[in-house]
């Protein structure tokens, strides 16, 4: 499915690929589930991705609950722009490095759902319309969420995949 323009299909393509990363995870053999993968990757396992995502949606969270407030949000943290991303990435692998991956795995999907309690709220117009709240700047809410559902849950699934292929 192309790139979310409507409520309906920002809700689809976020639930579909979720699930899609998700039955795929649930079906490896556990000892696949806690594999490494190959050098050179920011995220060494399923739990480190799982964990960035995770992490990820609790930014949104935030941005969310600060911009709606009327302030300005940190984004995409405070420290850190959007050209330091890279640090802030290895920052959010080491912050749960230690997790265990079913906490993390816990915490991703109540994170997945507190998203998707937030987008039913919104219209379309909401969602869509661009410079529609003031902390979203020249884009939409609605791009936002993109970002942080349906985008990413098929970069994870994509790197899970590759990262498979080379350990094969």
């Amino acid at each position: 499915m192309p790139r979310p323009k409507t409520k309906k299909e920002l809700v689809e393509l976020g639930r579909a690929n979720y699930r899609n990363l998700m039955n795929f995870i649930r079906e490896l053999p556990r000892e696949e589930l806690e594999n490494e993968f190959p050098p050179g990757y920011l995220n060494r396992n399923i739990r480190d991705v799982l964990a960035h995502l995770h992490h990820w949606h609790l930014m949104m969270l935030e941005w969310y609950k600060v911009g709606m407030s009327g302030f300005k949000p940190d984004m995409p943290s405070k420290g850190y722009t959007w050209k330091t991303v890279p640090e802030l990435n290895r920052k959010i692998q080491n912050t749960y490095s230690n997790v265990d991956l079913k906490v993390v795995k816990d915490a991703f999907e109540e994170s997945f759902e507190n998203l998707q309690e937030i987008i039913a709220q919104h219209t379309e117009e909401e969602l869509f319309e661009k410079k529609h709240y003031p902390w979203t700047g020249s884009t939409s809410l609605g791009a936002y969420f993109i970002s942080a559902t349906s985008s990413h849950y098929d970069w994870a699934l994509k790197l899970i995949k590759k990262c498979r292929r080379q350990l094969a």
